[in-house]
């Protein structure tokens, strides 16, 4: 009698002690899942007969799928021979949506009166990657939902495993009942590059599925570099994973609109804007998505004692924040100004990803991991050369106060937008950025050299006073309540110019502090006297 324990896990029941691959306590199992997949996969990808027309695009990042075949785990649609594919019924629904009706009556079809329907000309074979390299990446994908986490009130949180393709390129193939000349043909195809900008499969507003180019879409480009720690897949290699950026903007959209209105208005409008769950009433899709290429990106690590930690190296990077959905002028310029404020915040009170609370100890404290036996800490990031007038200008240190009003400001207007009135309610949020819930102080720091707190993170910040290891700075499994930042120092010129002031640094701490912590006030008493300036907050 075969032993049932053969066959492969694809096969198997997804149920506990069988085909259940998503627990990331299980890891053996998604790896075996994975190898079984592609070892029994075709090599040669599947070939669209003479009729098809084709065209290739690069994804920058991963693509997912979502086959629905398992409740509790997001894999690939498989089509023959073990390829993956993506279906031609969604590529249908994705081009539909881009279509004037015009064209979407002679493409896609439709009805033309109560009992009568036309089909479209075309035909929509989906697409496969245009090589078996897809199956020499690593496949495992870890989602990590940590919002509730870190700005309420949640103590629990969990990693769970997704099967995506990393950094395919993708064949697409559309063919023609009827013969059509080239000018059409190049119609076709403008509208499915006005199609596939807003990325395609599950997950496109965190950055999945999206190609390179956003000429329609895009809301706002930027250019940014930045290191710091890359997140760790299951594995152990690292991986610079762009959605890092949807979820700092999301949680910072959570953190500033709690501090105008109610929680559940503050939810409701997060969702609305970057996409949700919303219960019985399924999922919510964002307005705003992010889409990042890593133009000049290098993976290293970093190593202490016998561990090794993976490391980013992004030199240039483009972020686009995208406008997700069909909507007016005046509403696209409302949303834009709101993505901008939401955008300049981030980039202003902390760095994006792993460790993103903290500076990169590399630049800012190299002294500390000099004998190479300590972890590496922080990430740094700034926007490029080419869009330094994203920097807020810091003529004076009590600028960042009305930087603050003027973010706060703006959260306000779009809540006046939507038709609601602000409120100014306390929330029972941690990380709520209401003046009675967060404090932000600062001070201008000459160099990377003259940066005061990253040294009390580590030691006594006077006499046997310290905050290592408390509530305020965290630890492993405890999120702290403090941001750490050198925000690089741009002024505004008489002449209108923003440029940068030296090799100076504004240097940041934002605290949400729990009041009932000692230590916690000591440290908040004793900043007056250290050179930092209370500038938000009471």
């Amino acid at each position: 009698m075969p032993n049932s324990n053969e066959v492969p896990l694809m096969f198997q029941a997804p149920v506990k002690g069988r085909g259940q691959i998503q627990y990331i306590q299980e890891p053996e199992k998604s790896a075996r899942w994975v190898k079984e997949w592609v070892d029994a996969a075709a090599k040669k990808p599947p070939e669209f007969t003479n009729k098809v027309k084709t065209k290739e695009y690069k994804i920058t990042w991963r693509f997912v799928s979502n086959s629905g075949q398992d409740d509790d785990i997001i894999r690939p649609v498989i089509a023959a021979n073990g390829f993956p594919y993506y279906p031609g019924a969604s590529m249908k629904g994705a081009f539909l949506r881009s279509c004037n009706p015009q064209q979407a009556q002679r493409y896609c079809g439709g009805q033309i009166s109560s009992n009568e329907t036309q089909p479209g000309i075309l035909r929509f074979h989906g697409a496969y990657p245009h090589d078996d390299s897809w199956g020499k990446e690593p496949l495992i994908d870890v989602v990590h939902p940590q919002q509730d986490w870190q700005v309420k009130n949640s103590e629990s949180h969990a990693a769970f495993l997704q099967i995506s393709l990393y950094q395919p390129t993708l064949v697409f193939g559309i063919s023609s009942q009827i013969q059509l000349d080239e000018s059409e043909w190049q119609t076709i195809w403008s509208i499915w590059d006005k199609a596939i900008e807003r990325g395609i499969g599950s997950r496109v507003s965190a950055g999945y599925g999206q190609p390179i180019n956003h000429p329609e879409t895009k809301l706002i480009t930027v250019n940014l570099k930045g290191q710091g720690l890359a997140s760790q897949l299951i594995d152990k290699t690292g991986e610079f994973r762009p959605n890092m950026f949807k979820a700092a903007l999301r949680g910072h959209t959570l953190r500033l609109f709690s501090a105008v209105t109610d929680e559940n208005t503050a939810e409701e409008l997060t969702k609305e804007l970057w996409g949700g769950f919303a219960g019985a009433n399924g999922a919510v899709v964002g307005q705003l998505g992010i889409a990042f290429n890593p133009v000049e990106l290098e993976l290293d690590e970093f190593r202490y004692n016998r561990v090794s930690m993976p490391t980013y190296q992004l030199d240039k990077g483009v972020l686009n924040i995208l406008c997700m959905s069909n909507c007016t002028d005046e509403y696209k310029k409302e949303l834009k100004i709101l993505a901008m404020q939401l955008l300049r915040f981030s980039m202003l009170i902390g760095g994006f990803g792993k460790s993103g609370r903290r500076i990169d100890h590399r630049i800012f404290f190299p002294q500390y991991l000099d004998n190479s036996n300590k972890p590496m800490i922080g990430c740094h990031w700034e926007f490029t050369k080419q869009s330094n007038n994203y920097y807020f200008p810091v003529n004076n240190i009590k600028h960042i106060t009305n930087i603050l009003d003027s973010v706060q400001k703006a959260v306000k207007n779009w809540l006046i937008f939507k038709g609601k009135t602000p409120s100014n309610q306390v929330s029972s949020w941690r990380e709520s950025f209401h003046a009675q819930k967060v404090q932000v102080w600062g001070r201008i720091a000459q160099d990377e050299d003259d940066s005061l707190a990253v040294r009390w993170f580590h030691g006594n910040y006077k006499g046997s006073q310290s905050i290592k290891g408390s509530k305020l700075t965290g630890k492993i499994g405890n999120v702290g309540r403090i941001y750490h930042r050198m925000y690089p120092h741009y002024i505004k010129t008489t002449e209108g110019e923003i440029r940068r002031k030296g090799r100076e640094y504004v240097e940041l701490l934002t605290i949400f502090p729990d009041t009932r912590d000692e230590r916690t006030q000591e440290f908040i008493t004793f900043l007056p006297t250290s050179g930092f300036t209370k500038l938000w907050g009471v």
